[in-house]
């Protein structure tokens, strides 16, 4: 078809809607405000059809059974390191598990014969024109493109130039979490173990691939904070308040978090945003409709991806119409999906001490725990997916 797409985001769903898109015969450049491609971050998960659907169709499910984790199973702990609730592998590793970062690194492999990437930059000003949309950049010269998609996470870039500020569009739900590596002084196996008090969990874990190495959870209520997204040693700062006090492995983690040279740090938010498209720049992934933990987002994205890359395939290129279909037929089972995030920080820290042994005993059951699994397969599932490919090829 020879469309330029712009894609903003080089995560899980730029990569994805990449691929799709270069299939289709489309000419799809991904731009990342990162110097290289992100390593790290914790393990993703895949669960019921659609998620399986779309990583079968990609040839990449039997790649990543192959690096599968088997699932990350968790104690929680008191104060004393005494545990009061473990959590299974299943539980939290749905049907395949893998590193974040090993999965970016398969889709920007897979995307890349038909992808131009570009790192180090990022867009800074979008303007319609008659034929495209016409793209700055703060390091690289303006470019006209013919549709622009957002990929770039709760946070967007393109959500706020082309859509409105955040505030609009993304809601705190109470909770802070960030995620470092460190050295595995624990000798700790797979999965992880974490301090669990009132509105509080610190929690460590074997690195699946390198034992030698760890990495730590820390998650926390709190009011919406006043912070700079890009200062580090502010975040940091704010952890080691947040978790003053505490005993357990908690001070040796802290201290660890000091020589860490990446930290991940962000509100548990939620991003609602009434329509997914305004003329011809689009929306996919969290940046139109993200959880920042437990809604089923690096699934959701991966479906969306690949709806929106068969959408403008199946209208040969006319945006208004694929960018109509596409949010149709995803927006109820992302949203679905979605408010699996609003329950995460109160699931992890419940804020209340007869909170935390309500959860405990409802979770040491264990047709319970089934239940839960079975709802998020079933959730994860409730969308119908063309078989754009077929579609493509007949034509």
């Amino acid at each position: 078809m020879g469309t330029k797409v712009l894609i903003s985001g080089a995560s899980i769903a730029g990569p994805a809607l990449a691929y799709w898109l270069g299939q289709y015969g489309f000419e799809p450049t991904v731009v990342e405000l990162a110097p290289v491609l992100r390593g790290g971050g914790q393990a993703v998960d895949f669960r019921g059809d659609a998620h399986l659907t779309v990583l079968q169709r990609m040839g990449l499910l039997d790649e990543l059974r192959r690096i599968d984790t088997g699932g990350s199973p968790m104690d929680f702990v008191d104060r004393h390191g005494r545990r009061r609730l473990h959590l299974p592998a299943d539980f939290a590793g749905g049907e395949v598990e893998v590193p974040r970062g090993e999965l970016a690194r398969l889709l920007h492999r897979h995307s890349l014969p038909s992808t131009e990437y570009v790192f180090g930059d990022t867009v800074t000003a979008l303007e319609e024109t008659p034929d495209g949309v016409r793209v700055e950049f703060r390091h690289g010269s303006p470019r006209e493109f013919g549709l622009v998609v957002g990929a770039d996470g709760l946070h967007s870039t393109v959500r706020r130039l082309a859509f409105g500020p955040e505030q609009r569009f993304v809601r705190h739900l109470g909770y802070y979490a960030a995620t470092w590596q460190l050295p595995n002084y624990l000798g700790l196996p797979p999965g992880s173990v974490g301090l669990n008090v009132p509105g509080r969990l610190a929690a460590v874990g074997a690195d699946h691939r390198d034992r030698t190495r760890a990495g730590a959870f820390f998650l926390f209520a709190s009011p919406e904070l006043p912070y700079d997204r890009h200062d580090q040693e502010q975040q940091k700062a704010l952890l080691a308040d947040a978790f003053a006090g505490l005993g357990w492995e908690v001070p040796r983690l802290l201290e660890s978090l000091r020589e860490a040279p990446e930290l991940y740090f962000d509100s548990i938010s939620r991003a609602d945003v009434p329509a997914w498209s305004a003329g011809r720049i689009a929306l996919v992934g969290d940046a139109a409709c993200g959880a920042t933990i437990g809604g089923m987002g690096t699934g959701t994205a991966m479906v969306a991806a690949y709806v929106l890359a068969g959408e403008l395939a199946r209208a040969r290129g006319d945006h208004r119409t694929a960018f109509a279909r596409y949010e149709d037929a995803v927006r109820g089972y992302a949203e679905g999906c979605q408010r699996g995030g609003d329950r995460t920080g109160p699931f992890l820290a419940p804020g209340t001490a007869a909170g935390l042994r309500l959860r405990d005993g409802l979770l040491g059951r264990r047709w319970v725990l089934n239940r839960m699994l079975e709802l998020g397969r079933k959730v994860s599932s409730t969308i119908a997916l063309p078989d754009y490919q077929t579609e493509f090829a007949t034509r």
